[in-house]
């Protein structure tokens, strides 16, 4: 039998403070957190360094986050997905699909350098994130009339 249509589950907003908004903190994090150092166990640190000590942790937690961005880019599409505002996703609008493509991309760029397990290339990975994250808001997100005008082109 054919596969069912994808579904969203939640807002765009519930979906982005869900997924990658945590991963991205743990993507950042990496800029001055080493993900394969020996944590100290006295060490109360929180945030989302505190990711890379589970089960999933270390550097492959950097890798998952990179991925979750990435799969991102996939879920911000899904038609049918509601602003937090009630007003429809811009799917249909040429610069949110690219802005979404360009989110692919940095979670590629991401992982490839949680693999390096490089300080250097995840600091410089950080920007292509954090740029990736910014092209959409700037338009669809971060809007003079909040939240009225979320996701409008």
């Amino acid at each position: 039998p054919a596969a069912p249509p994808p579904k969203t589950y939640a807002t765009l907003a519930q979906m982005m403070r869900g997924i990658p908004f945590p991963a991205s903190n743990i993507i950042f994090d990496t800029q001055t957190t080493d993900p394969g150092a020996v944590k100290d166990a006295a060490d109360p640190a929180g945030g989302a360094t505190a990711q890379f000590s589970g089960v999933y942790g270390g550097w492959q937690a950097v890798e998952n986050a990179a991925l979750a961005i990435q799969g991102t880019a996939n879920l911000i599409q899904i038609p049918g997905r509601k602003c937090e505002n009630g007003k429809p996703v811009p799917t249909d609008q040429e610069d949110f699909r690219k802005w979404a493509a360009n989110l692919a991309d940095a979670g590629a760029a991401a992982y490839k350098a949680a693999q390096s397990k490089n300080m250097d290339q995840m600091v410089d990975v950080s920007g292509t994130v954090s740029d990736a994250c910014a092209m959409c808001h700037e338009k669809y997100r971060d809007t003079p009339n909040q939240p009225a005008d979320r996701c409008t082109p």
